[in-house]
């Protein structure tokens, strides 16, 4: 028996990347996905390209506008149901990294994505969860929410550690009511954010590094899980890769 099968699933930042990877692999196992992004192209495109029992559903969505986020879980409740796992995987970097690069308005803007908007979302799915006592939340952090690594930098590594404290402390809350969350730290992994770098990302070392699909198998794993057993957090990390 297909565990997934009619689950509804929620995905921020599913347009491109780690989020779209997660959405398919999950739509293809049986789940009604819907996947939320600023670039509603992207997402029409990842839906028409998944070859699925539940088409994946699209929504705009930009988790730094609480009207959005409230916009796009009231069509997940009220064309598909109450939201059984949801998937934070929006997120931004910059590109001037360092203190003395940054500016304020960069930290402002990393901070209400990568660490605001996941507690947004959160807000959106854990009552109806707690209710029912069942739920899984998987937050798609960092390794640079485990270490504050030179390369996230300084904005990026407080977002994730954020993202770290916040989904541990609610683990912690709700783990006497059926509410699982998890939170998986990706090592390098090919995706547009690579763009956004300070120096520019070779192609060799793209395809020498994680890749989408890589994040989505273990999260497909978790998901599948019986509702007894929580992960709390997991790192994933391209095998070349330092791990200090």
């Amino acid at each position: 028996m297909n565990v997934l099968s009619g689950k509804v699933v929620a995905v921020t930042g599913g347009g491109t990347g780690i989020g779209a990877g997660i959405a398919a692999i999950l739509a293809s196992n049986g789940c009604r996905v819907t996947v939320g992004g600023r670039r509603i192209e992207k997402l029409q495109q990842l839906s028409d390209a998944t070859e699925s029992e539940h088409p994946i559903r699209v929504h705009e969505l930009d988790v730094a506008d609480s009207d959005s986020v409230n916009a796009f879980f009231a069509d997940i409740h009220e064309n598909v149901g109450e939201v059984d796992i949801l998937v934070n995987s929006a997120g931004v970097n910059i590109q001037n990294r360092t203190m003395a690069t940054m500016l304020p308005e960069d930290w402002d803007r990393v901070m209400q994505i990568n660490a605001t908007g996941a507690y947004r979302c959160i807000h959106q799915v854990l009552p109806a969860m707690r209710k029912r006592r069942d739920g899984l939340v998987i937050n798609i952090s960092s390794v640079a929410g485990k270490r504050a690594i030179t390369l996230g930098g300084v904005v990026y590594c407080a977002s994730k550690f954020a993202m770290t404290a916040m989904g541990t402390a609610i683990s912690n809350e709700v783990r006497d009511e059926g509410v699982r969350i998890t939170n998986v730290y990706p090592g390098e992994v090919n995706t547009p954010i690579l763009d956004n770098r300070p120096s520019p990302v070779s192609q060799e070392h793209k395809d020498s590094i994680l890749q989408p699909e890589d994040i989505a198998s273990v999260v497909l794993s978790i998901c599948q899980l019986p509702p007894r057993a929580n992960v709390p957090e997991i790192v994933i990390k391209p095998t070349k890769q330092e791990w200090v």
